[in-house]
């Protein structure tokens, strides 16, 4: 890969950490295809791409990971037209928030078609691609909602810790073809995963669930947190254009202060004291 442009493929692009990895990227001279489920919200890649004057080496492309037939399409069209692709980053994701009971079923299958069976899709249609050229690439974008349970996030960890386990064994089932499989785990960033892009259970407002008192408060933490965030996610872009280019690249990459400690809180705090810190917390967010 050294002497030709890298092939990158990159999912959920339409905001956030793919659509600033993809920028980076084009601007580093890679040629990239930006997907998203609907096209219709490239507008500000285009208009950042044009500002950064890499527009050139971006390609916007429809793909809904959760339809294995999109992904096909996209996936057989770039190697026809590239003959290879030499990075996956599985960026696409959200987070639904509610307490299990007042998630549905529906609820989980859709957290879990988009992170989780999502990304087998892709890595499925990639990982046959790459595998007779024996190289590659796959970049796995992960959170560190993976290092402990909260509460109100038991789909959205489910599908990181998920997402975890699955990587581990696919890094080593497919270094024997030198394909590298890598974790990125990044803290909360200023992104639009918690405010455009929030979704929540279909009852996590419901009035007569035990849980609503709770939902309420915890509602307000976010959109004060929304306010508050002001850690930059082109940090998380840089680290994933560092990863597409370094030659030995570490399997998990920790990106920021918050997600380190939370690391390091999980390694060596007993679990039992961790609980009881998380229960204190909701009991003080209690409305009486």
């Amino acid at each position: 890969m050294a002497n030709r442009p890298r092939v990158v493929l990159i999912t959920g692009c339409s905001s956030g950490f793919g659509m600033l990895a993809a920028l980076r990227l084009a601007s580093a001279g890679c040629c990239v295809y930006a997907t998203m489920r609907d096209p219709l919200k490239r507008v500000a890649l285009d208009e950042e791409a044009r500002r950064r004057g890499c527009s050139s080496n971006v390609r916007v492309c429809a793909l809904d990971v959760a339809d294995p037939s999109s992904v096909r399409i996209v996936v057989d069209e770039i190697v026809a037209r590239e003959g290879r692709i030499d990075v996956l980053i599985n960026n696409a994701g959200f987070g639904i928030g509610g307490f299990f009971e007042d998630l549905s079923d529906e609820d989980w299958r859709w957290q879990f078609d988009t992170n989780f069976f999502g990304v087998l899709n892709v890595t499925r249609a990639v990982a046959a691609r790459m595998r007779p050229l024996r190289s590659g690439r796959i970049i796995n974008i992960s959170s560190m909602s993976a290092y402990s349970g909260l509460p109100a996030l038991s789909a959205y960890v489910s599908s990181k810790w998920a997402l975890e386990g699955f990587s581990e064994c696919l890094h080593l089932e497919l270094k024997q073809f030198n394909i590298d499989v890598i974790l990125v785990e990044p803290a909360s960033y200023r992104t639009r995963i918690f405010d455009d892009n929030a979704r929540y259970a279909r009852g996590f407002l419901n009035p007569d669930s035990p849980y609503y008192d709770l939902s309420v408060r915890l509602k307000e933490l976010n959109d004060i947190h929304v306010r508050m965030n002001n850690r930059d996610p082109e940090e998380v872009a840089k680290k994933i254009e560092a990863l597409v280019f370094c030659r030995n690249p570490r399997f998990r990459n920790i990106i920021g202060v918050v997600a380190k400690l939370r690391a390091w809180t999980v390694r060596h705090v007993p679990f039992e004291l961790y609980a009881w810190t998380v229960q204190k917390a909701l009991n003080g967010m209690t409305r009486k």
